[in-house]
């Protein structure tokens, strides 16, 4: 049995195929068995390492941390959006001006890293550390989300521009209702990684002091009163971040899916034909 692209596994393949994933799960267990029997024999799994986690005021401390990561998340996701689309559209401008500004403040904000810029807002312009952050990933952010509007656009098909033109549609016609709204499917997964690296960048706050999650569990790992509880802090936040970008790549997952569903975008069922229906001409089909 064979397919179009490749044959299909014989027996000896499958079992050949069987025999790598066993070696590979044992080699993969034995790596977990000894980082755990490491963490073990330097007593990171001692009670005085964890016992501050039961108290109220490491909770609040983490909580707080939490969501004051979300809030500048929010607002650098929200503003970051609202950029890339005014540069995306600037870059997408038939005003050679507003192209080349466009261009230049995209490839700029691109090319700058996003401490440097968190650092200058802070320091240079004297902001306070939650605007110097949001200011920062905003900029970046912003600047790589213009460029996946623009690319997201030109992915469309010419002829649906050309279509549209056909039918008298203005270019802001064209763009939010033919353009945009294909174009929105291919930029979904970028869109999504990109916020999780915005998601990931906010930890730079605790750089400026800024009292976010990673800034809250550096508090407890440096603290010498719970013997450095450097890695079960690792243990607790790294889990709570990994959970933040799955959330935010199965929210992505259920708009796609969403969309799909869209009576807007689905083709129309055509009814089959019946006897009696009329032929070109306006002859009856015989029955």
């Amino acid at each position: 049995m064979t397919t179009a692209l490749y044959d299909v596994p014989g027996p000896r393949t499958r079992q050949r195929h069987r025999l790598y994933g066993l070696v590979s799960t044992v080699l993969i267990l034995a790596l977990l068995g000894w980082i755990l029997s490491l963490l073990f024999a330097t007593g990171q799994f001692t009670a005085e390492k964890w016992t501050p986690f039961t108290y109220k005021g490491i909770q609040e401390l983490l909580l707080r941390g939490l969501g004051n990561t979300l809030k500048a998340f929010a607002l650098a996701a929200v503003l970051s959006l609202a950029l890339g689309g005014v540069l995306a559209t600037g870059r997408l401008s038939e005003h050679r001006t507003v192209r080349w500004v466009s261009t230049v403040l995209v490839e700029f904000f691109r090319a700058m890293p996003v401490l440097v810029m968190i650092f200058f807002i802070y320091v240079a312009l004297k902001a306070e550390p939650l605007v110097a952050l949001v200011a920062g990933l905003t900029l970046y952010n912003g600047s790589v989300l213009a460029e996946v509007f623009r690319t997201g656009v030109h992915s469309v098909d010419r002829g649906q521009r050309e279509a549209a033109y056909a039918l008298g549609m203005r270019k802001t016609q064209v763009m939010t209702h033919v353009l945009v709204p294909q174009a929105v499917r291919a930029m979904l997964p970028a869109i999504i990684s990109q916020l999780v690296v915005a998601l990931k960048d906010t930890s730079l706050g605790y750089l400026i002091t800024y009292e976010e999650f990673l800034h809250a569990g550096k508090l407890i790992a440096s603290n010498l009163d719970y013997d450095l509880p450097f890695i079960p802090v690792v243990m607790i936040i790294s889990p709570i971040y990994i959970g933040m970008c799955m959330l935010l790549s199965w929210l992505a997952h259920w708009v796609s899916r969403r969309q799909r569903r869209n009576p807007k975008v689905e083709a129309a069922e055509v009814a089959a034909p019946e006897p009696g229906t009329l032929l070109p001409g306006g002859h009856r089909r015989p029955g």
